[in-house]
């Protein structure tokens, strides 16, 4: 049980609110004005807008970075979480251009980091009944979660949630790779990776009219992003699992052949090579698997110290 302490004075902090936009010129001016509100300063990354996003929020008060093309949440991310990270702040929360989310819960959202509950933390729209979330999402969002969940060994109730807060160790983990929709998910991969303490908090989601994107379209990118993100964290389990039943389908149809040989005195050719081709892609999926998990294995702990002696270095000079 999560024991919430009183809430922090958020003047004691710096916090930098990160907002990735695309074509966001409807929402956007009135989700800045409102975080505004707050003490905290709002990066905006225009990623490749065709609108007036990038002119509503620099009006509205906050610091514009442009794509100059459309290159994805994750780029989108990635590009605010490098110029916050410039301003050293005590903690970084991420909200959707949309306003969808409603800024006012900021305060309890940021909490956990501050008083070092929490590396990161996840805003859900179900831990409480607040949100009226359309049937088709819930479907998509529980399917996500629970496949999120085993595959990253990190649970969330809301794994595809925009509206989120990292401490200082969490922003300085690691980079987005994904590009997509699925980078909130590759979060839940990279807080396993790095033993981040992860915690959730409830909120309120209000949709505003129709969504910009497919559900369904949307929903396949994230399931693409999520298995090639099993691929790229869990080598084992992506290439092994398989492999492993190819292995076994090849020895069992292979002692099936045997067995059928010593009845009838009769070679069942083509079983003996449906046999040998599982067998054969079974081993090189198992060495794959076992080969990718030992060079990432090295490579994460050539990064870990690497990113050990930057801040022991960033410590000294201050």
């Amino acid at each position: 049980m999560n024991v919430i302490l009183p809430s922090p004075d958020l003047t004691q902090f710096r916090i930098d609110v990160i907002i990735p936009a695309y074509n966001e010129e409807r929402f956007i001016g009135t989700v800045i004005l409102k975080i505004l509100q707050h003490p905290v300063t709002v990066i905006v990354v225009d990623d490749g807008s065709t609108d007036d996003t990038a002119l509503v929020a620099r009006l509205a008060g906050a610091t514009v970075i442009r794509h100059p093309a459309n290159l994805g949440k994750g780029q989108a991310l990635n590009t605010g979480f490098r110029k916050a990270c410039e301003l050293a702040p005590d903690a970084i929360v991420t909200i959707d251009a949309d306003g969808q989310h409603l800024p006012e819960q900021l305060p309890l959202l940021v909490q956990p980091v501050l008083t070092g509950e929490a590396d990161i933390v996840i805003g859900s729209r179900y831990l409480q009944s607040t949100s009226r979330v359309p049937r088709l999402r819930q479907w998509g969002h529980r399917f996500f979660n629970l496949l999120t969940g085993r595959m990253s060994g990190t649970a969330a109730t809301d794994s595809q949630s925009g509206f989120r807060a990292f401490s200082p160790k969490a922003f300085q983990a690691d980079i987005f790779h994904r590009s997509d929709f699925s980078v909130e998910s590759e979060m839940q991969f990279l807080a396993h990776e790095y033993g981040l303490k992860v915690l959730e908090v409830p909120i309120t989601i209000r949709y505003n009219g129709k969504p910009k994107r497919s559900v369904w379209a949307q929903g396949l990118t994230v399931l693409g992003g999520l298995l090639k993100l099993v691929g790229q964290y869990r080598p084992l389990l992506f290439f092994s699992l398989p492999g492993s039943l190819l292995l076994l389908a090849g020895v069992l149809l292979g002692i099936r052949v045997v067995e059928r040989f010593n009845q009838v005195k009769q070679l069942a050719t083509g079983t003996a090579l449906i046999s040998v081709m599982f067998a054969i892609f079974g081993l090189v999926l198992v060495s794959t698997g076992l080969t990718l998990h030992s060079v990432r294995g090295l490579l994460h702990d050539m990064l870990r110290t690497r990113l050990q002696d930057e801040r022991w270095e960033s410590q000294a000079r201050r």
